[in-house]
């Protein structure tokens, strides 16, 4: 197979090696895949195919094939780059069109000039390059080093890897290390080739830098490949050669230089090493070639004038006589004798110095890769350890030992007390330390760096007896010293060197010594005093390093001690003060002291208090006076030592030490309750003498100049970390009366005053920074002091940051004297530039994390920060610096435990919280928008632009390391998902996103989204970060189909995707689209026969129980009372910055800050422990503490994985509801798909693992998925097979079948009646059962009678198919209402019980559903009795209160009571209306103040309501319908003849009732009919309905109800009914509806009329009366009725007929006559222009039946009208004395009588027989009457 591209090569590589866990099986297997195929590309390493006359004749052709690519098109520029890669490089002319094709792929190089275009294609080869030798490395490290791998997986690629050096690859390695540095086109190129290229962030890097990179990386791999396989005689010298060659160029300043001199230094130290210590035959091939050994000992034996060549090869000497002496053949004098010379030239030139000075000690390998470093001291200490155990060394060893010891005097020449006692100084000329001397201190070296190499090592302390034995002389103790120093910095060492030091092991080396030498000279120099000499007697150089090798020592082992055996140790410690106060003991031998009294201040809480104490007794004091005046009298104290004795010698380690010393005492300081009052003193001295003037003070060394800065600036952060400042304080520092005095100040406020006025500790602190990053990043690379500088750095901008928690408080208080920081940093915008600009540092991740901080700060207060850095010019720079930064984070490897500390993190935070801020903000700069133009016109080039934006974008998409990134991958789709809510981002964002390129978004869910989450008890962490991360991406996802514009092409298309990858479905049309067969999909898509809807394998993920977070308290806490004071610490939600135990995480989750807590609870326990406890239950208590604050860690993850849960499942809901709501027109199947998605929902409901807060959201999903299936149903047709419509299509909708309903409400019924719930939960499901219930009810809408249905399904089908459809549908509604029935009514007590609950007892909104949901369980009741039962009771409650309040939502529930009631009164038909009737309904109703109008007469009080309250009032009147319904349903009881008792009774109190309301009743019955609208013709109909059925029982007429019934009559009988627009209205269907209840406000009152006539006996005059005061109803009138009702008859029958024909004929039509049908209805809003002509047709359809329903229901309601009538005039044609006065309008009456006898039966759907009987008889009559 062909080789991996180079980085896929390292990406699998790494992810199998360097992830934090051991790789998986596919991942085992992927590698060993990669490796096999990458074989030929490691065994050329960075050969490649030259310049060819053929192929640059095909490019200069312009045409150019690739392999498995079209031909390539090439333009003049392309062809010239080409040319210009293939000189320059040493390239094939085809690769190097390969390079363009690349780089156009990453980079976009359209509009970009011709050398940029050069660079970005070299960059991107060096890039190549790059990964194969990184992948090369980490391979070879995985076996050299041991890394924790499995063993079997070392094996398999320490094979392969043997296989590549047995083909040729160590040779290949050497050869580059040495050609890659020559001017010529492989290596650095010529001297007139383009000297840059631009790396992968787009910033110019030298060529020669690049390669110089390559050379050390292969060094490394050539040092590692002596571990995995020997190296061969001639690989060996040929390694001598180049290392001879590099050290002779090598330089001190060139650190790449150097560390490449080292690694192929290591590479012969490895080699040689690993030969000796082999114990395969096999191995053993350097020793058996005597040859070899003969020629190589030549060539090492040789020396020349380049002492740094010369020194390198020594090291190689030391080595090789390490192996000839472990590989000698003792008969062979040759061999000794070589060896003996070896280590004669060994010692002559002191090789150990220079392997000390030269090479361990240097910044070059201080700063190599850490592996590496590890590595090469491992080897240098097999190396030392093979040469000082060997018997041959240790001859020569102790020859230089007593050569040491005769050479130099008992004491020597005095060292400068500047170098280091132990020699640790530079040394740049002639080693000047015997090499004995220098022996002990490379030995210190070693593990120096290792400490853990000293455990076990038994050759390492047989050499420390040796060496300690007999010493003569200062130099070699001191060396001695320093070396145990060393081997005290682990515990056991340190217990093993104390025990050394007891003087049972040596004679004059011990801890007596130390202790015995500090009381002489004490003595000595008290004596002197007390003679009163003139001065004080020298202190002895010699003994003055010694004592201080000595401290060095304790210091090591009292740090380093078992903290219980450590205590026993010293219980002396007084004389180590003794000599601190005299002038003339050296600072250096001061400093030693107070480190080694440093070592103490950990070892007892005691022994502090007792340093403190002896310091006070002993330490030079530190003199207090004002800031900025110094006393007149010289006092020797600390400042007269800094600034006469240390500032002369240019030297400061008394001062040094002495800040350590009283840093870390008060950093172990608990009682801070003054705020650093008491050390004020000390404060001064730092700011004032130390601090103020350290940058004009001249340092012999360096590194002490940082030391010192060091020492200030930690005091500096623990006051201003430690103290806090209270308003007290700061009106106390502006109140005091001296504020120049100590006592009034505060060294937290001091120094504060001094950054925000810009004085000296600013201004250094300052000038620190301004160093820069470039000049750091020198320093820290090529000094040893480096890293000094490096903390120094740290520390500043540390305290920058705490400065500017705390200025803003200060700020208001002390302006103008006292100005924020950042206002004093714009002063100066190259202050703010340098702060930023450290994000470009990568040695120290704290200082990138201190760098983004401040741009956070900085970026919330400075408005015009992004035009600041534009302005200077560097805001490419700073983009560029954070990409980088980013982007080595998401390529980190390593875990980050805290995640305050992770840089990438703090990053995306950064850019999260500046997108709502002014524009341009700092995420509009960092992600590369327009910021010189508008913002939300820009066009985003991530391909085009390095950026954060980019980096982000890339991870994404691969989404790789999930372990280790997965925080980041959170925070990064959050920060998209944020970019896409902004108004001014959202347009670029989404424009971006929905490019082809990055529809990974969707298919993500396919893959993160459904990946099982890891375990909670293995990686709590992960799993929470997980889900998060797949909320975030969720929620992008919803975002995008809600606001995508689908007229879009672009949009459409990523809308598609998203369903499809989501529903795993989509429109036909987008299936076969071209993005599923792109290669990148196609293969994902075919793997089976249908893509699974990974919606519910989403919310499977969800489904788990999260640990409870409850605690409990041990018994004896609660005996103590402490679990009450610890439940109200936890009940205070105040954070911890204001008294709590709160802090709110970056997510916004509220959990506990351990500290504030542990201190809360420690100040809890000391009250306890104080008391009367025994030590054991004390103990317990203590131990109690730990077990809480493990509970309060467990209770964040808890808390924190909760809220994971709840916001993946929030972004599932917004999806499923965006996609449902918005775009299920772009799906297929849909009831199906809705019907998974409420199965699912309610399942998960109804799980004990849901939550309340779940159960919520899943309900919300429901309720939106049962709408959608709902307007499915009703409003789009079934089928799509044709664009015709049928009635079939209306009588069978689409609707689930039985078994899904049933399914659906049984998990309903459970979701409701579950044990944990709230109100706003079920409030929800109540809505949902509603909504159910409206699902099921049947699709034969109420107003399409079955006639019409018959007649379209009679024009449809054939013989009796019609009845048998309908009668289908008929009865499987029927079956289902009864299943809904049976399923309710298992668990009819519980949820009864529950609703009424919530009715009577929960808020108004809980009310009022619940009252619709009693509604709805009675109209599905079908044993009327028994459930009617249940509700009596609860329905008496509900009447008590209807008037208790006046609130809006509480005639929400007021109209839900109406509704019940009359349900009941419906549904249960009379025997209901009888029930309510004995609870009082009636009553209540009276009692209601309806309309908002107290009784008849009240009218002041009225105007005042109607004034003050007409809102309240116009709720009211919408509640007179409802009530007035409800009275309307009592008079069915009127009609009843077999209760006459009780009928009387109703109608007295329905009468009373419209006596109470009179107004009310006289207001509507005098409205206007003509021109009315609905509701109040709706009124009106009622009151007509109410009176017309009880008032003729009244036989007092004082309300004048009867002369507004007539008079309505009068006005209503005599309208032309026979026009089809008498009711005046330009909507047709609000016409029909109108005129339905026209007619039933006629029917009602020729009901009364009837009534009267019949019942009463009364007789109407024949006209009007023009005499009468008092209007009366006459047979003209009735006349005129029946004529105006037969005109409507004929009218309405026509009409019927009409719409009739229009539905059948409906498919006829075409889309526009269709879209006028629906106009003409009222319907526009149920189609969007996307409908097609079928939804159309069904919707016109639908309203053409129902208008044809109106009308149907129109003629029997006119039909029964002209019953009465006809009735009325036989009653009065058969009273013979109005026979006489007929005749006078018999002429009218007998034209209409005609008319009515043609009425046909197929014209009105109904028998006509009876009523032509009427018509007939009444016919008759009227001719006699008109004979007579």
């Amino acid at each position: 197979m062909a080789p991996p591209p180079p980085r896929e090569l390292l990406r699998i590589i790494e992810a199998a090696l360097l992830g934090p866990g051991p790789p998986s099986p596919a991942q085992r297997v992927e590698l060993f895949h990669a490796v096999r195929d990458a074989a030929p590309a490691f065994r050329t390493l960075l050969s490649y195919p030259g310049p060819k006359a053929s192929d640059r004749t095909q490019v200069e052709s312009k045409e150019v094939r690739l392999p498995d690519m079209p031909p390539i098109t090439l333009d003049d520029t392309d062809v010239q780059i080409a040319v210009k890669l293939s000189d320059e490089l040493n390239l094939n002319e085809i690769e190097c069109v390969r390079l363009l094709v690349d780089a156009n792929r990453e980079w976009v190089l359209y509009g970009r000039e011709l050398l940029e275009i050069y660079r970005l294609a070299a960059g991107l080869w060096y890039m190549e390059r790059r990964d194969l030798i990184t992948s090369l490395y980490i391979l070879l490290r995985s076996v050299g080093l041991d890394q924790g791998l499995d063993a079997d997986l070392i094996s398999e690629i320490q094979e392969q890897m043997e296989v590549l050096f047995r083909d040729g690859l160590r040779q290949r390695i050497i050869t580059l290390v040495k050609e890659l540095n020559r001017e010529e086109p492989t290596g650095i190129g010529r001297p007139g080739c383009e000297r840059y290229v631009l790396d992968f962030r787009g910033a110019l890097v030298e060529r020669r830098a690049i390669v110089s990179r390559e050379r050390l990386s292969l060094s490394h791999c050539l040092a590692l490949s002596g571990i995995i396989k020997l190296m061969s005689p001639k690989e060996v010298k040929d390694v001598f050669s180049i290392l001879k060659d590099c050290a002779a160029e090598a330089n001190e300043n060139a650190s790449v230089e150097l560390q490449i001199t080292y690694g192929v230094l290591f590479s012969l130290v490895v080699s040689f090493v690993s030969d000796i210590l082999s114990t395969s035959g096999e191995r053993a091939s350097l020793s058996s070639d005597s040859s070899f050994r003969h020629e190589f000992h030549e060539l090492v034996m040789r020396t020349g004038n380049n002492t740094t060549v010369e020194g390198f090869v020594g090291v190689v000497r030391l080595a090789w006589t390490v192996h000839l002496m472990l590989t000698q053949d003792r008969s062979s004098s040759r061999d000794m004798s070589d060896i003996w010379s070896c280590l004669e030239i060994i010692c002559r030139h002191n090789a150990f110095e220079f392997f000390r000075e030269r090479v361990l000690k240097t910044a070059a390998y201080q700063n190599d890769d850490e592996d590496i470093v590890y590595m090469y001291t491992g080897y240098t200490h097999k190396l030392m350890m093979c040469f000082l155990s060997h018997p041959t060394s240790r001859d020569k060893i102790k020859e230089m030992k007593e050569n040491a010891m005769a050479a130099l005097s008992p004491y020597g020449p005095p060292r400068d007390h500047r170098e280091d006692p132990g020699g640790n100084g530079e040394q740049t000329g002639q080693p000047t330390n015997q090499p004995f001397v220098s022996l002990l201190e490379l030995v210190r070296e070693i593990y120096q760096k290792e400490p853990e190499l000293v455990h076990g090592n038994e050759e390492l302390w047989t050499f420390v007896m040796y060496a300690g034995e007999d010493h003569t002389n200062t130099q070699t103790l001191v060396a001695f010293l320093g070396l145990l120093s060393t081997l005290a910095s682990t515990e056991v060492g340190a217990a093993k060197v104390y025990e050394l030091l007891q003087g049972k092991v040596y004679r004059s080396v011990g801890w007596s010594t130390l202790f015995d030498c500090l009381s002489i000279y004490e003595e000595k120099f008290k004596k002197s005093i007390q003679s009163s000499a003139s001065m004080l007697p020298d202190f002895p150089e010699g003994d003055a390093q010694a004592l201080v090798a000595y401290l060095a020592v304790l210091q090591k082992v009292v740090e380093n001690g078992n903290p219980t055996e450590r205590r026993k140790w010293f219980p002396d410690i007084e004389p180590l003060f003794k000599l601190l106060s005299y002038e003339n003991v050296p600072p250096y031998l001061k400093g030693a002291l107070r480190n080694a009294v440093a070592a103490f201040i950990k070892v007892s809480p005691l022994l502090k208090d007792a340093i403190w104490s002896y310091l006070e007794q002993y330490d030079l004091p530190v003199v207090s006076t004002s800031l900025g005046h110094h006393s007149t009298v010289q006092v020797y104290d600390m400042r007269f030592e800094l600034n006469e004795v240390e500032a002369r010698r240019e030297s400061y380690p008394s001062t040094i030490s002495f800040l350590k010393l009283v840093n870390a005492l008060i950093a172990e300081e608990r009682n801070i309750s003054d705020k650093g009052r008491r050390f004020m003193g000390i404060f001064k001295f730092v700011y004032e003498d130390v601090f103020g003037p350290f940058p004009q003070r001249a340092y012999a060394d360096p590194q002490e100049k940082w030391e010192l800065a060091l020492a200030c600036l930690e005091h500096f952060r623990m006051v201003l970390s430690m103290y806090d400042l209270k308003d007290d304080d700061i009106y106390a520092s502006i109140n005091t009366s001296a504020p120049s005095s100590i006592a009034g100040q505060l060294p937290v406020l001091e120094l504060l005053k001094d950054f925000m006025s810009g004085k000296v500790a600013f201004r250094n602190i300052m000038n620190i920074i301004l160093v820069g990053v470039d000049s750091l990043i020198n320093e820290r690379t090529t000094q040893t002091y480096g890293i000094l500088l490096e903390k120094t750095v740290h520390l500043s901008l540390e305290i920058f940051i705490l400065v500017m928690e705390r200025d803003l408080a200060l700020a208001d208080v002390f302006r103008p004297l006292y100005q924020p920081l950042d206002v004093v940093l714009a002063q100066n915008h190259r202050q703010i530039i340098s702060l930023l600009e450290f994000v470009r540092y990568d040695y120290l991740p704290q200082i990138q994390q201190c760098s983004i901080k401040i741009m956070g700060i900085l970026s919330s207060r400075i408005v015009g920060l992004v035009q600041l850095l534009l302005k200077a010019d560097v805001a490419k720079a700073i983009i560029e610096d954070y990409a980088a930064c980013l982007e080595f984070r998401f390529d980190d490897s390593q875990v980050i435990d805290n995640t305050k500390d992770d840089v990438g993190v703090l990053i995306l935070q950064l850019l999260v919280d500046n997108i709502c801020r002014p524009a341009p903000n700092i995420t509009h700069l960092l992600l590369r928008f327009d910021v010189n133009g508008t913002i939300e016109r820009t066009i985003l080039k991530p391909k085009s632009h390095y950026s954060c934006l980019k980096i982000i974008l890339d991870n994404l998409e691969k989404v790789t390391k999930p372990d280790i990134n997965a925080l980041l991958h959170e925070f990064s789709f959050q920060l998209l998902y944020e970019l896409c809510l902004d108004p001014l981002t959202c347009g670029p964002v989404m424009d971006l996103l929905s490019a082809k390129k990055y529809q990974f978004f969707s298919k993500h869910v396919g893959t993160i989204g459904v990946m099982p989450l890891p375990r909670r008890n293995s990686n709590q962490s992960l799993r929470i970060s997980m889900l998060h991360e797949r909320a975030w991406l969720l929620k992008i996802l919803a975002l995008a189909l809600h606001q995508s514009d689908i007229s879009s092409s672009v949009y459409r298309e990523a809308c598609l995707a998203i369903l499809y990858h989501t529903f795993g479905q989509c429109v036909e049309n987008f299936r076969s689209a071209n993005l599923f067969h792109s290669p990148d999909t196609s293969a994902g898509i075919s793997n089976g026969p249908t893509n699974r809807n990974k919606v519910l394998d989403l919310l499977e993920v969800i489904q788990f129980r999260c640990p409870d977070t409850s605690m409990k308290y041990p018994q004896l806490l609660s005996n103590l009372g402490v679990d009450s004071k610890i439940e109200e610490i936890l009940r205070n939600s105040a954070t911890s910055e204001f008294g709590g135990v709160y802090y709110y995480s970056e997510r916004g989750d509220r959990l506990i800050d351990l500290d504030a807590f542990h201190e809360k609870l420690i100040q809890v326990m000391s009250q306890e422990l104080s008391s009367q406890l025994t030590e054991h239950e004390k103990g317990e208590l203590k131990e109690l503490v730990h077990h809480l604050l493990k509970w309060a860690w467990r209770y964040n993850k808890n808390l924190e994985e909760q809220a994971a849960q709840l916001h993946m499942l929030t972004g599932w809901s917004q999806i499923v509801e965006v996609a449902v709501s918005r775009r299920m027109s772009l799906l297929e199947d849909r009831s199906e798909l809705l019907f998974q998605l409420l199965d699912a929902s309610l399942s998960a409901t109804t799980s004990p693992d849901c939550s309340v807060k779940m159960a919520y959201v899943l309900t919300n999903v429901a309720l939106t998925c049962m709408a959608k299936l709902r307007d499915e149903r009703f409003i789009c047709p079934a089928g799509a097979d044709s664009d015709a419509v049928t009635c079939v299509d209306i009588i069978s909708a689409k609707q689930l079948s039985n078994a899904a309903c049933n399914s659906l409400l049984f998990k309903l019924i459970m979701a409701t009646l579950r044990s944990e719930s709230s109100e706003a939960l079920r409030r929800r499901q109540y809505a949902l059962l509603l909504s159910y219930f409206q699902y099921c009810r049947s699709i034969l809408d109420s107003d399409i009678p079955p006639s019409v249905l018959r007649f379209l399904l009679l024009e449809e089908q054939e013989g009796d198919e019609d009845d048998l459809t309908l009668q289908k549908v008929l009865k499987e509604h029927n079956d289902l209402v009864h299943a809904n029935f049976s399923i309710i009514r298992k668990e009819a007590q519980a949820i009864v019980d529950l609703v009424t609950k919530d009715a009577v007892h929960g808020s108004e909104t809980g009310r009022a559903i619940s009252f619709y949901v009693l509604d709805a369980l009675i109209s599905i009741d079908h044993e009327n009795e028994n459930e009617l039962k249940k509700i009596r009771f609860s329905g008496k409650c509900f009447m008590e209160d209807m008037s208790s309040s006046e609130s809006s939502q509480r005639f929400c529930t007021i109209e839900a009571q109406f509704s019940l009631l009359l349900r009941i009164s419906h549904h249960y038909g009379k025997h209901g209306s009888q029930i309510l009737l004995s609870m009082g309904a009636l009553q209540n109703l009276s009692s209601f103040n309806l309309m908002g109008l107290h009784k008849k007469g009240n009218s002041r009080a009225i105007t005042s309501i109607v004034k003050e309250r007409a809102g309240e009032i116009d709720k009211k009147r919408s509640l007179v319908a409802p009530v007035l319904r409800i009275v309307t349903s009592f008079t069915s009881l009127v009609d009843s003849a077999d209760f006459l008792e009780i009928k009387n009774k109703i109608v007295r109190e329905i009468m009373d009732f419209a006596k109470q309301h009179q107004s009310v009743f006289n207001s509507i019955l005098r409205e206007n009919v003509s021109g009315a609208n609905l509701f109040t013709l709706e009124r009106l109909n009622m009151v007509v309905s109410i009176l017309s059925k009880v008032w003729a029982y009244e036989e007092n007429e004082e309300c004048s109800y009867v002369q507004d019934l007539f008079s309505i009559m009068d006005s209503l009988f005599s309208l032309d009914f026979g026009s089809s627009n008498f009711m005046q209205s330009a909507n047709m269907i609000e016409n029909q509806k109108s005129e339905l209840i026209v007619f039933g406000v006629c029917f009602s009152l020729i009901s009364y009329l009837y009534f009267l006539a019949t019942k009463k006996n009364m007789r109407f005059q024949v006209s009007y009366g023009h005499n009468s005061d008092q209007q009366q109803p006459t047979l003209q009138m009735v006349s005129d009725l029946l004529n105006s009702i037969t005109l409507a008859l004929e009218r309405v029958a026509e009409e019927k007929y009409l719409l009739l024909n229009k539905a059948r004929d409906l498919n006829e039509l075409s889309r526009k006559e269709v879209d006028e049908i629906i106009k003409l209805c009222m319907k526009q809003d149920c189609i969007s222009p996307n409908d097609n002509i079928r939804k159309r047709r069904y919707i016109a359809m639908i309203n053409l039946c129902c208008m044809a329903g109106n009308r149907d229901q129109l003629i029997t309601l006119l039909l029964q009208i002209a019953e009465c009538a006809i009735t009325i005039l036989l009653v009065h044609f058969n009273d013979e004395g109005y026979a006489a006065d007929i005749s006078s309008f018999s002429d009218e009456l007998l034209p209409v009588l005609e008319r009515l006898e043609h009425l046909k039966e197929d014209k009105v759907g109904r028998s006509l027989k009876l009523f032509h009987r009427s018509v007939t008889t009444l016919k008759e009559m009227t001719i006699r009457s008109m004979t007579l």
